[in-house]
């Protein structure tokens, strides 16, 4: 809401960006489209891995989605680390890491409504953007998690990786773990998952997700753009499907106007 925050809502980034040149459109987008979000970054500039206090304009107060942040969907109907039709009149976008716990509350409580109540009746489409921020576990399983969708699987790892709090840099993101995980999420060729989890394609997939979070200002996890417009961290289920139910009336009434 505006002028509001939940506490321990995202998890900072460890790793500063010097001198990284961010696209002028998107940045101006940030601030414009959610003063109180690119607030939460800045507050939550100090110690690496703290949470941010995220927040989010209330829908009626947000202005209308930037065309730079929208094209950010890619509706790649081949896409294994999606959800939904890529025709669907919504797409979320989620930069997330594996080791967030912020993250892995989505996850858990929010993300099986959006999918029961939006996804499933195909108004809504999940793009899922590797955004490590935590360290070598992070980056190994975000590899892990490109590997299991080369096998169809990216999902049901996503939801076994998420299915309880897991310590940060603690082992629980091992090679051995991240091995039964895609082994209880149904991954068959448990060979071919650990080739492709140490490809080269694996580690371009992730740079190319998290250079793109990078580049329109993403700082903490979880950061959402919901048809262009940003939200952050663990926000109330109803915070979201305000936001989407409103983009999809936009995006009906922009489709009848056109016809």
């Amino acid at each position: 809401m505006p002028g509001t925050s939940t506490p321990s809502a995202s998890s900072r980034t460890r790793r500063p960006r010097p001198g990284r040149t961010r696209r002028v459109l998107a940045v101006i987008a940030l601030a414009t489209a959610v003063v109180t979000a690119v607030l939460a970054f800045a507050l939550g500039r100090g110690t690496a891995g703290t949470a941010a206090p995220a927040t989010v304009s209330t829908p009626e107060a947000q202005e209308p989605a930037n065309p730079e942040l929208l094209a950010l969907a890619r509706r790649d109907a081949d896409d294994p680390l999606a959800l939904g039709s890529p025709d669907a009149p919504v797409v979320l976008i989620e930069y997330s890491d594996f080791q967030c716990p912020f993250c892995g509350r989505f996850a858990r409580e929010t993300k099986p409504d959006l999918v029961r109540d939006y996804v499933d009746k195909g108004i809504l489409r999940i793009e899922w953007r590797n955004f490590p921020v935590f360290g070598a576990e992070s980056d190994q399983a975000a590899r892990a998690g490109w590997a299991a969708g080369q096998q169809n699987r990216f999902w049901q790892f996503h939801d076994e990786a998420y299915a309880e709090p897991r310590r940060r840099n603690a082992g629980d993101f091992s090679e051995d773990n991240l091995l039964a995980m895609a082994r209880k999420a149904g991954v068959e060729d448990l060979a071919r998952f650990e080739k492709d989890m140490a490809s080269e394609a694996a580690h371009q997939a992730v740079t190319r997700d998290s250079e793109e979070g990078y580049g329109i200002g993403v700082t903490s996890t979880p950061a959402f753009l919901i048809n262009g417009r940003p939200v952050l961290g663990a926000q109330p289920t109803d915070v979201f499907t305000g936001i989407i139910d409103e983009a999809a009336e936009q995006a009906r009434q922009q489709k009848d106007g056109d016809e």
